[in-house]
């Protein structure tokens, strides 16, 4: 799919699916991460978060019953092994940062878990 254009848009029909109120934050977010983003040393300080805090990468489980039965290799990445137990500290982390970068002095996020 690639890269979106320069009005966010990903293809004939893919884009930013907002409330107008919002595109000024969400044009300086992205502005922000792809400065971010393009700067060693935020990616040096996110990699360093992702493995201390996080415990990245994720270890993986090597399943050798259920190989031999299924006929190949099968591992398990193991996510819930994470500091909080799910994928979602993943996310945070770079949220947070970006969020720092930015002078933000307040994150609101919600999980999606209900």
């Amino acid at each position: 799919m690639g890269d979106p254009d320069e009005a966010g848009r990903f293809g004939r029909f893919g884009g930013r699916f907002i409330p107008e109120t919002l595109m000024p934050a969400c044009i300086e977010l992205d502005a922000a991460f792809r400065d971010a983003w393009a700067d060693p040393a935020f990616r040096a300080e996110l990699d360093e978060l992702l493995s201390s805090y996080a415990g990245r990468p994720s270890p993986l489980t090597e399943c050798h019953r259920l190989s031999e039965q299924l006929g190949l290799r099968l591992l398990l990445k193991r996510e819930d092994l994470n500091h909080t137990g799910s994928h979602k500290i993943n996310n945070v982390l770079g949220q947070a940062l970006l969020a720092k970068q930015m002078g933000k002095t307040r994150v609101i996020a919600e999980t999606g878990a209900g």
